[in-house]
C-alpha cells in the first residue's frame, strides 16, 4: 500500500520560515516512514498555525507537530502558491524507493490482520495456490509386513517403486511390521520387500489416485530356502577307502595294526574286503619275521622235539608257526566273519573310564561287533581258533597231535586276543603311525 501526504492547506510562510518548515517536513517524513502509517496529511484548517497530523489505519488522526503560535506571522498572501510547490517537491523527493518497499512490505502484513477481506497481492495468491495445489496432488502407501505365520516383521526394507522399475522411496518396517510412504504422485507402482531369512516379496502393479491412500494387501513373507548339498556314496566306497588308511597303521612305523579302526562308527566290510584285511596282515613281511622269531624260540626250547634239530627241525618249527597264523587268520578274520556278518575288526574306544576301556578290550575276545553295528557272540574267533587248533594236526609230530593240541591253540589264540586288546586300547594308538584323529563320536 502506497504511503502519501495529502496537502489541504499550509500558514503562507515568509521566507524566514521556510528552512524550518524543510526541517519539520523531514521530521514528519521519517516519523510516518518508521512507524509504517497509512495515511499522512498537512493541514491548518483556516487555523493561524503550522500542523502535521498522521492517520493509521482507522484510529483517529493524531498530531505529530504543533508550532508555537509566537512565531507565526502575519499571512502573506503572495507567497502561497511558492510554499505550496516546495511542500510538494520536497515530499516526493523524502519518499525513497527503499521506504515505499518496506512500507508495502509491512501494509500487507497489516491488511492482512486489520481487513480480513481486502485481495491479496497476485504473486501472494499464486505461490498459496501452487503450495495448495501440490499438497493435494500426492496420495499415501501403507501396509504391513507379516511371515507365514501371521506375525509382524520388524527391520524390513520396503522400496518404492514405479511401473517401469525406477525406484521412489525406500523405508525400513516399525516394530509392528507398519510402514507408510507419503507425498506419493499419482501413478503406477510396486513394492519390493527384503529382510534376511526370508524370500523377497514383490507386489502386483497398482496404482494410486489423488487424495486416496492405498494399502498394500497380503505381505507375508516365506521363510528362505536353504541349499543343502548331500553326497551319497554307496557303504562299500565308503569302507575301501577306510580300510585303505587302516592297512598304513603300524606299530612303531613296523608292526602291522591293520586290524585296529580308530573310526567308531566305520562301515561295514564287504566280503571281499574282510578277505583282503585277513591276507594283508598275514602275508606282509613282518608276519614272516614274527613266525622265524617263534620258530627260533622253540628251536633253542626243543619244543616239538619230534621235529628235531638243526636246519630241518627250524624250518618245520618256522612253517607250523606260521601255518597257525595262516590258518587262524583266514578262518577268523575272513571265512566265519562272512558267514556269520560279523567284522574281525578291534574298534578303539578310547574314552570313559580305564574299567569300561579295559572290559572292552577283554570282552574283544568274545565279543564282536556284527556287520549292523550291534555287538554279538564272537562265533568267528571261536570257530577260526578251533578249525585252526584241528588243522595244525595235519602238520604237527604225530605224539603231540590229538584233542588236546587243538583245544591248547584255541586257548592260546583267545588269551593272545585279550592281551592283544588290552594293548590295542591303550598303547597301540599312542604308538602307531597314521592314526586318524576321528576316534569316538
Amino acid at each position: 500500500m502506497d504511503s502519501y501526504f495529502d496537502v489541504y492547506d499550509i500558514n503562507l510562510l515568509p521566507n524566514s520560515l521556510v528552512a524550518k518548515s524543510i526541517q519539520i517536513l523531514t521530521k514528519a517524513s521519517r516519523f510516518l516512514t518508521a512507524r509504517q502509517v497509512s495515511v499522512a496529511y498537512l493541514s491548518n484548517m483556516n487555523a493561524p498555525y503550522l500542523r502535521i497530523q498522521c492517520v493509521s489505519g482507522s484510529n483517529r488522526p493524531h498530531i505529530i507537530f504543533l508550532p508555537d503560535r509566537s512565531r507565526i506571522l502575519s499571512r502573506d498572501t503572495w507567497l502561497r502558491p511558492f510554499a505550496i510547490l516546495a511542500s510538494a517537491s520536497l515530499l516526493l523527493c523524502l519518499i525513497t524507493p527503499a521506504a515505499l518497499a518496506q512500507q508495502q512490505s509491512a501494509s500487507l502484513e497489516m491488511s492482512s490482520n486489520s481487513l480480513p477481506n481486502a485481495p491479496l497481492p497476485q504473486s501472494y495468491q499464486a505461490s498459496s495456490t501452487e503450495h495448495t495445489a501440490s499438497a493435494e496432488a500426492t496420495a499415501s502407501v501403507s501396509g504391513v509386513v507379516l511371515d507365514a505365520s501371521g506375525a509382524a516383521i520388524t527391520g524390513a526394507r520396503i522400496s518404492l517403486a514405479h511401473a517401469d522399475g525406477t525406484p521412489s522411496q525406500a523405508i525400513i518396517s516399525e516394530r509392528d511390521g507398519k510402514f507408510a510412504f507419503t507425498a506419493v504422485p499419482a501413478g503406477s507402482y510396486l513394492i519390493t520387500v527384503t529382510v534376511k531369512g526370508f524370500e523377497p516379496f514383490t507386489s502386483s502393479k497398482f496404482v494410486v489416485t489423488l487424495q486416496q491412500p492405498y494399502v498394500v494387501p497380503n505381505i507375508s513373507l516365506s521363510v528362505a530356502s536353504t541349499n543343502t548339498e548331500v553326497t551319497v556314496r554307496p557303504t562299500d566306497v565308503i569302507a575301501a577307502e577306510q580300510l585303505k588308511a587302516q592297512e598304513k597303521q603300524r606299530l612303531l612305523g613296523v608292526v602291522p595294526n591293520f586290524d585296529v579302526s580308530y573310526v567308531w562308527d566305520a562301515a561295514p566290510l564287504t566280503k571281499k574286503q574282510k578277505f583282503s584285511l585277513a591276507s594283508h596282515g598275514v602275508f606282509d613281511p613282518v608276519t614272516f619275521v614274527g613266525a622265524g622269531i617263534a620258530a627260533g624260540i622253540e628251536q633253542g626250547n626243543n619244543t616239538y622235539p619230534g621235529y628235531g634239530l638243526g636246519a630241518a627241525g627250524y624250518g618245520k618249527r618256522f612253517a607250523a608257526s606260521y601255518g597257525d597264523q595262516l590258518t587262524d587268520a583266514i578262518l577268523g578274520q575272513a571265512v566265519f566273519p562272512s558267514l556269520f556278518h560279523q567284522d574281525p575288526r578291534y574298534f578303539y574306544q578310547g574314552t570313559g573310564s580305564v574299567k569300561s576301556r579295559l572290559v572292552h578290550a577283554i570282552s574283544y575276545a568274545v565279543i564282536v561287533r556284527s556287520d549292523s553295528g550291534h555287538p554279538m557272540l564272537n562265533y568267528s574267533y571261536f570257530l577260526g581258533d578251533f578249525g585252526s587248533g584241528a588243522l595244525s594236526n595235519l602238520y604237527y609230530p604225530h605224539a603231540d597231535r590229538g584233542v588236546g593240541l587243538v583245544f591248547t591253540n584255541a586257548a592260546i589264540s583267545i588269551g593272545g586276543r585279550a592281551a592283544g586288546g588290552i594293548v590295542r586300547e591303550f598303547l597301540s594308538k599312542h604308538l602307531s603311525t597314521n592314526v586318524p584323529d576321528d576316534v569316538r563320536p
